[in-house]
Formats: structure tokens, sequence, C-alpha cells
């Protein structure tokens, strides 16, 4: 999985161009959207659905999804019961066919002992969701919200959305530079995750962001290299009065990268280089800045990323046959499952998930277990 671009959340569905399907897709196509957030639950209880108890959200995803949109969903969690707000999860991101999901922890974690609940959670979200991608989003600066369960959530996480929301004060740029800093302390966060943060376009207590700030924002997002950014929220963007913060959204020119030649199957091409011992051409899959995420550490650059080759293919699993399972997603959100069979252990549960920029890999994470 990879997000690149730009994406805006959606709170109230019928509070979107009056709710219709179409017109919420073909706005996102015309702002060169390419993804939207919508709620799909609030603690144990599924959300998106109207007075008569229709599912408004699923018309609103297909419609996403066929203009080429990714749609993920987002879950305001509380932590008082974890089982029951990651199945409610699971459930509503299988039945919306999801791109990912996105877990909205607040002031309710930063309880006593939610460690546990956070913990709890994960490893039930996980059990329901093995492949999805997953992201955290929560507070701007870890540094303020020590109590807040970071590790527990991160672990287990994809992606780091924090809320990078500005209020009483128009220095987007200069917060997002700190917020993006912090989190790429693992003191602090436990484990460092790729950021996708998401900006304020909307007003409260008397403050409004301002175009200007979103621009900033938007454009120090890319001065940091990071792959994709969000806004907050569709819902006050384009309500009377507030259309200049969607329109700023709108007008800004993300640099996407040339998509890759359809001809290519980079899982492919991975496996064929496994199977060879071939570091060379392992590391030309990747882009020279990539990232390789564990459960257990992150790894960038090429050197790095060739010492971990080398310790999988010579020490870890030496004269290893490694076997293709299953391969989805669309570029650039590549997901394979695999195994492989060496005289030192087996693997039965490989289970990665790529992004891909201009057809080479800028993001993979690995999950696998190796037994005797």
């Amino acid at each position: 999985m990879s997000l690149q671009g730009k994406g805006f959340y959606i709170w109230q569905i019928k509070n979107c161009e009056g709710g219709n399907p179409e017109s919420i897709a073909a706005k996102a196509q015309a702002a060169g959207l390419t993804h939207v957030l919508l709620k799909i639950a609030d603690t144990t209880f599924a959300f998106g659905f109207d007075r008569n108890n229709n599912d408004i959200t699923a018309p609103v995803a297909n419609a996403l999804r066929n203009r080429g949109i990714q749609v993920w969903g987002w879950h305001y969690v509380k932590g008082n019961d974890p089982a029951g707000e990651a199945r409610i999860a699971a459930q509503r991101t299988r039945q919306l066919r999801l791109d990912g999901y996105v877990i909205d922890a607040e002031i309710e974690y930063k309880a006593a002992g939610k460690a546990a609940a956070a913990r709890a959670f994960m490893n039930e979200l996980r059990a329901g969701l093995p492949n999805l991608p997953i992201a955290l989003s929560s507070f701007r600066y870890p540094s303020y919200h020590k109590e807040l369960p970071w590790r527990e959530f991160l672990e287990q996480c994809d992606l780091n959305m924090p809320q990078v929301y500005w209020e009483q004060a128009h220095n987007a740029d200069v917060q997002l530079a700190r917020s993006v800093t912090e989190f790429g302390n693992s003191a602090l966060v436990g484990f460092v995750r790729p950021v996708v943060p998401t900006g304020a376009a909307y007003g409260a207590s008397g403050w409004r962001a301002t175009p200007d700030d979103l621009r900033a924002f938007f454009s120090k997002a890319q001065e940091l290299g990071l792959e994709a950014a969000n806004a907050y929220s569709w819902d006050w963007a384009t309500s009377p009065g507030n259309t200049d913060l969607w329109d700023a959204v709108a007008q800004v020119n993300w640099a996407t990268e040339t998509p890759p030649l359809p001809s290519r199957d980079i899982a492919t091409d991975y496996f064929t280089a496994l199977n060879q011992r071939d570091l060379d051409s392992l590391l030309a899959l990747y882009q020279p800045n990539a990232a390789h995420v564990t459960a257990k550490r992150t790894i960038v650059g090429a050197e790095a990323i060739r010492d971990y080759y080398t310790d999988l293919l010579f020490n870890i699993l030496p004269d290893a046959a490694f076997t293709l399972l299953d391969s989805t997603g669309q570029d650039p959100s590549r997901l394979f499952t695999w195994s492989a069979t060496s005289a030192r252990g087996n693997v039965i549960d490989g289970n990665d998930t790529l992004g891909l920029r201009d057809g080479l890999i800028q993001y993979h994470y690995t999950r696998f277990s190796l037994s005797g």
C-alpha cells in the first residue's frame, strides 16, 4: 500500500454535495484527489447510514473507486471496548471493500491503563484485517501527549496520519515540520512509520484556516518529501462561505510521479531476484531513499536494505526457495503473500505491502514468521 497525493476527510456524507455519490466522486476527481477518507464507525457502532438505516457510504465508495480514487475508512475509538471496536472496524471495512483503514484515537486514549486497550484493539484488528493498510490518526505533537499509547498503536500500523491542526495560529508549515520531526523519534513514539499528515480546512472558536495556510501546508509536505497529505474536512470546506478552503486544496499541484509501465510485474521481478540471491537486482527494485519496515524496526536507504537482504538470504534463509502465493492491488499499491522453504526453517505466512513511486519500491512492509 502507498498513498500519493491529496486526500480529503468526509465526516457526514449528507453534508457533502447533497450526499450524491456521483457528485462527490466527480468533485473529488476534478480537485485532483487521489484518495478520500470516509467515516465508517464510531466506537462500537457502524456509521454512515441514513434515517431509514440505508447504508449511504457504500454508493459513495463505489463511485469514487470507479473514478480511480482510493477509498479509506476512518473510525473514532475510545478504548472502552477495544475488541468490540476492532470487530466493527473489520466488519465495516470488509463490507465496503476499502483500500485502507484509519484509527482516530484522541483524548480518551490518554487515560491511565489505555496501553492494554490499544494492544488488545490492534491484535483483534490485525486478526480481522491481516493484509489491509492501517494508519493511526491522532495528535500532531507526541511530546505534548506522552500518555497516549503510541507504541502499542504504531507497532502494527503501516502509516502515521497526525492531525496537524494549527488552530489559533497561521504557521501551518512550521507546525508540520515539527510534527514530522517528532514522529521520526522512536524514543517518543516507539515505532517510526511514514507520515501522511492531515491539515486544517475548517474553523473553530473564532479562528479559521485560510487558503494561504493550506497552500503552505501542502507545499511543506512536498518539500519534506512526504508521499501524501490530507485535509479535514470536506463538509466544512464546501459549506457556504468556506469554499475558498476547498479551492485552495483543489488548486494544489501535487507532483505525482509517472506511473510504471504496465508490462512490468514488480512482484515477479522481486521473487526472481530473491531466488537468484541477486542483491544488485533486488536493490534495483527500490528507490534510493526507500524505507523497509517490520513490526520491530524501520530502515531507510540502499545500504541498510542491502544489509537486510544479505542477512535474510545468506544467514536466516540460506538456499531458500521463495514462492509467490498471491498478488493483489493496483500500482502504486501492491500486496502479496509468499512462502519459503530452507534447511534452517520455513515461512508459510509471508505477507508484504509495497508502495511504489515511478515504478520502484518506495515503501516495503513485510511480516513473516520462521518455523522449524
